[in-house]
């Protein structure tokens, strides 16, 4: 297994990333996390090879205080040479927190520029349109959103684009449009519903990033079958999650997210993890 991927086939990085979302809160409602604390991950994050961070403008704490983009400026600026930074555009923050999905492409510009100035950035590595919140609009065309961020891609804000929360026909849409990188959806060991958008994604060398790989707080991944394998390789159930989410197929990318340096530290571990015939059919 390699640790490697060449993300939108330039950019060489570590199959274990980070996810920005927990640097601001716990949740999307909860209170502020301490911002020296997200800076601090952040820092030992990139020490300890991560070169892949996924964030959004709209991963803030409830009362906007704490920003997940500005954390990542105030540790990171100026970024190393190698650091492939993430975002999403798509769903609109209300004044009370909450998100609304949009399908209006010309709010997505905006949405672009405050991304390039929060990040300290003339140019996005990666930008993900992400359609809905969690349950994916099957059926819902995203041709002119896309098209809006392929003209956005070819002025020289955008050198990738992904997709996130989508199907197979939205992701054949988009490709027919612009070049896809990436496909950001919901997948981890025990929810394997999008094997076929995984099995596209493998066959046309597209990265495939699962968001909440942990199971987000949604799902307990901790079962009797991780358990067994966890203790075979002196692990923690979260390490066994993630280094079977990277055998699951070379094109995936793990980006668990946090507050803590010590879940740091375990996330990390799961990549000298190397999961075992045995271990793989004992997960099936």
């Amino acid at each position: 297994m390699s640790d490697d991927f060449r993300l939108g086939g330039d950019l060489l990085i570590n199959r274990i990333g980070f996810g920005a979302m927990r640097l601001a809160t716990n949740s999307f409602f909860g209170p502020p996390r301490d911002p020296e604390t997200g800076r601090a991950v952040l820092r030992r994050a990139v020490e300890l090879g991560v070169n892949h961070i996924d964030t959004a403008t709209y991963y803030t704490s409830g009362d906007g205080s704490v920003r997940a983009n500005a954390l990542i400026r105030e540790a990171l600026h100026p970024y190393p040479a190698d650091l492939v930074i993430a975002t999403k555009v798509g769903p609109v923050h209300n004044a009370d927190g909450s998100l609304t999905p949009t399908t209006d492409p010309a709010v997505l510009r905006p949405m672009v520029e405050e991304n390039l100035e929060t990040l300290g950035v003339d140019r996005l590595d990666l930008v993900n349109l992400r359609i809905g919140l969690m349950e994916t609009p099957h059926g819902e065309s995203i041709a002119e959103r896309f098209e809006a961020l392929a003209a956005m891609r070819e002025e020289g804000l955008i050198r990738h684009l992904s997709l996130s929360n989508v199907d197979t026909g939205h992701l054949a849409e988009a490709r027919a449009i612009a070049p896809v990188a990436a496909v950001q959806n919901n997948f981890h060991v025990g929810n394997r519903g999008d094997a076929e958008l995984l099995a596209a994604c493998e066959e046309a060398g597209i990265a495939y990033v699962p968001f909440f790989p942990l199971g987000g707080g949604t799902s307990d991944l901790s079962d009797d079958r991780m358990a067994m394998v966890a203790s075979r390789h002196g692990a923690t159930v979260p390490q066994i999650a993630l280094a079977w989410l990277l055998a699951s197929s070379p094109v995936t990318l793990a980006i668990p997210g946090t507050g803590s340096l010590g879940h740091l530290e375990e996330n990390m571990g799961a990549g000298s993890i190397t999961l075992t015939p045995e271990d793989l059919s004992d997960l099936a």
